[in-house]
């Protein structure tokens, strides 16, 4: 592996992207007011099971394949956008409860773990943003392969992510939590959630590179 001090400075960084707000804190945040904390929870292991495959895709060179082939990056970058789109179009249309009603449907909460793993898994973003950062902080004359040192390195990044994600959940909770106070609030949850999938969608889909 790297140096400590070359680790320490991979640490620093990986708190700050992670800690950065960015599209992942406010997909999180928006499952967790429009659909509570268990909803919330089960998007950040969607997107934290997810994200794996990125990891694994960078530390044996598959994730390169969008460097080559633009046409296919478009087109995942696109798919994902359209899922954003659709499932925040959804969470809007989607009925109002009753506000001092607590439960989630079962079936919601394992749909957002469906969910925010599939839209993990269609953001390429994330794969360049592995294949730009984990090289940076190998040892290729290192006692662990180059391939073993990636996938450590990436299940670090990985979790301090979630770890961002899990403060998200708890800090949107609240807010879920005033807002459903009355049934104006609760529809406003559903409302500002799914724009705020939306706005991610669109925000992916016009983005360059």
């Amino acid at each position: 592996m790297a140096s400590w001090e070359t680790l320490l400075a991979f640490a620093t960084l990986t708190l700050l992207v992670a800690y950065f707000p960015g599209p992942a804190l406010l997909y999180t945040a928006a499952q967790t007011i429009a659909h509570g904390k268990k909803a919330g929870l089960m998007a950040m292991l969607g997107i934290h099971l997810g994200c794996y495959l990125h990891v694994f895709a960078a530390a044996f060179g598959l994730s390169a394949v969008f460097k080559h082939v633009p046409e296919l990056y478009l087109a995942v970058k696109l798919a994902g956008a359209f899922y954003l789109v659709w499932l925040g179009i959804g969470m809007i249309r989607s009925r109002i409860g009753a506000p001092e009603q607590t439960a989630r449907p079962a079936k919601t909460v394992r749909r957002a773990l469906v969910d925010s793993f599939i839209v993990e898994v269609l953001n390429p973003k994330v794969a360049l943003f592995f294949i730009a950062l984990l090289p940076q902080f190998v040892d290729p004359a290192g006692s662990l392969p180059v391939w073993a040192q990636l996938l450590i390195l990436g299940v670090i990044v990985n979790f301090a992510f979630s770890s961002a994600d899990l403060v998200t959940v708890f800090g949107a909770t609240v807010v879920m939590k005033t807002m459903k106070a009355s049934r104006a609030g609760f529809a406003f949850g559903r409302w500002l959630g799914g724009s705020l999938m939306i706005g991610l969608g669109v925000k992916l889909a016009v983005d360059k590179g």
